[in-house]
């Protein structure tokens, strides 16, 4: 007899187990199959990306689903993003732009490195205490959609080597780049951000810390330790990831621009360690220390990509990887995971309990597309941005702001998934898309024409009190009516933050007469209607609400890194 399944969720990586188990913690009577081809226990320091999360992944698998104890004792708390700027062949990390934390943020944005092997077992482990059936070591070999009948039909070859026919009145595809469904529907969109990554783990734990006993440098860090921030070495169209992990190992990434390094120079690790001592030399030599504890090399050719559609009334999803992967860059993918899990726990245990979702499965389609199509333009041909201090420092900043005060705030007041119920909301988030496009676009323009140079600088992200404001903020607790009241002001907020962007580099860059690039750049921003509109704010704005221009600018920069030597 088949067995029938309220959910059968295909694949068991991170994506599949924490939806199972929000489901069962939303649903308890939902009667859940995982099915994944890995058999576990998995090793721990396991072979896949996505070590780093950031508040809404940590704030996701912390409160939604119940994992404090775990990532407390198990994993290792994150002292934020920080970026090494390219400077003097990278000899010297002294000498270099470092944008990071100086103090600890407050426990309640903190956010994790994850040993994704180790999360991965304790999720299986969990989701047995609750009853959900993970069958690890086996594989789908057909899947059958029958959205016109109660159930689907899948046939499952068992870890014991049998084949097994099962019915789902849901299925939901978890395969990763597999993307077992996506390819039977033909749901693949290609997207036009193409880069490359190659990464690999060492069984020390190599602290970067330790690569200069400068005083001042050490100085610069009041509290928390630099090895346990998700460190980036940057450069022209190109970033190297270094992430402590909880297993006593490491994980080094390269990631790079199709267009600006050839993949053929960095796709063995014999290559890659060529490409890191000519690019990131400092970097190389302390891996050559411990090239005999190098436990594995991966690579990932053209990673970016993007789906037709996600959710389905008919009785379908594709959750992480297997529908949409955006770039490791701000590590977005469990953020992915945890705002596409929500919107299909929302859709099934809906459906399951008799509601209609035909309408609702169309609106969660389009915020979850909305949502990941736009992140993607913060990354779409913004690689070469790496390579100049000054302005990728300004995109992080304003990239992060944009994040904590957008989808941060939303995320953590359980609100993506409520978006029907908050027009106001809708509203301004089709003001917020204006400003982004037309602001990533002008990071583009000004790299073009403005070649400014900076070093021996530190900036930490509380430098900016509004930056500090816009953390914290996320964790306000606020009702439907103050949400929708402090959203709208966080969407006015970013605008005026961008007016002053555009303001204070047109403020330097006319008038520079002779340079007929700049002068055409700057005769077009002047007759650019996003942006005359965005600068306007800032003047409204400016008056009352002021805000130094300092994170432009590096004037305050400049000031920290002297109180430090100091």
């Amino acid at each position: 007899m088949t067995k029938v399944y309220d959910a059968v969720i295909m694949g068991g990586g991170a994506a599949g187990l924490t939806l199972a188990l929000q489901l069962k913690k939303a649903r308890p009577g939902t009667s859940i199959l995982v099915v994944e081809r890995q058999e576990h226990p998995v090793p721990e320091a396991t072979h896949k990306v996505g070590e780093s999360t950031v508040e809404i992944a940590a704030f996701y698998l912390r409160e939604v689903l119940g994992l404090g104890t775990h990532l407390k004792e198990q994993q290792l708390n994150k002292f934020g993003l920080r970026i090494f700027f390219s400077n003097s062949g990278n000899e010297d990390i002294t000498r270099r732009v470092e944008l990071g934390h100086a103090v600890c943020p407050p426990h309640g944005v903190g956010t994790y490195q994850i040993d994704r092997g180790r999360l991965e077992n304790a999720l299986g482990d969990e989701l047995r205490q609750l009853d959900i059936e993970f069958a690890n070591g086996s594989k789908v070999l057909e899947v059958r959609l029958q959205p016109e009948q109660d159930t689907h039909h899948l046939k499952v070859l068992t870890a014991q080597g049998r084949e097994q026919e099962l019915a789902a009145r849901w299925v939901i595809d978890a395969t990763g780049r597999a993307s077992l469904l996506k390819r039977q529907l033909g749901l693949a969109q290609d997207v036009t951000h193409k880069a490359n990554a190659v990464w690999f783990r060492i069984g020390y734990p190599i602290d970067i810390n330790e690569w200069s006993d400068d005083p001042a440098w050490q100085a610069r860090i009041r509290e928390g330790r630099r090895e346990l921030s998700t460190n980036h070495l940057m450069g022209p169209g190109y970033w190297v990831w270094l992430i402590r992990l909880a297993s006593d190992s490491i994980s080094i990434g390269i990631v790079t621009d199709t267009n600006m390094h050839e993949f053929t120079s960095m796709n063995k690790f014999d290559k890659a360690m060529e490409w890191l001592h000519e690019h990131e030399p400092q970097c190389a030599r302390v891996i050559e220390q411990h090239r005999h504890q190098v436990r594995d090399f991966r690579v990932m050719k053209d990673y970016s990509y993007s789906c037709e559609q996600v959710f389905s009334n008919e009785r379908w999803c594709l959750a992480g990887e297997a529908g949409v992967f955006l770039d490791p860059f701000y590590s977005p993918g469990l953020d992915l995971i945890a705002i596409s899990n929500g919107l299909i726990t929302d859709l099934v245990t809906r459906s399951l309990d008799g509601e209609d979702i035909e309408e609702l499965a169309a609106i969660h389609n389009q915020i979850f597309l909305i949502i990941a199509n736009g992140w993607l333009r913060i990354y779409d041909q913004q690689y070469g941005i790496m390579g100049n201090a000054r302005i990728m420092l300004a995109k992080v900043i304003w990239d992060t702001a944009v994040y904590w005060s957008v989808p941060g705030l939303l995320f953590f007041h359980d609100a993506i998934r409520r978006l029907a119920d908050f027009p106001k909301i809708v509203t301004e988030l089709a003001r917020f898309t204006g400003a982004s496009e037309a602001i990533q676009v002008f990071f583009r323009e000004w790299l073009a024409i403005d070649q400014t140079s900076a070093s021996d600088t530190f900036i930490s992200f509380y430098d900016f009190d509004f930056m500090k404001n816009l953390h914290i903020g996320m964790t306000a607790g606020l009702s439907d009516v103050d949400l929708a009241e402090q959203f709208a002001t966080n969407v006015r907020f970013i605008q005026q933050i961008s007016g002053q962007l555009v303001h204070t580099v047109l403020a330097e860059l006319d008038g520079q007469t002779g340079d007929e690039a700049i002068e055409r750049q700057v005769a077009a921003w002047k007759s650019d209607g996003a942006l005359i509109e965005l600068v306007e704010v800032y003047r409204q704005d400016h008056a009352m609400r002021p805000v130094s221009d300092d994170w432009i600018t590096l004037r305050g920069a400049a000031k920290v890194r002297q109180e430090v030597v100091r």
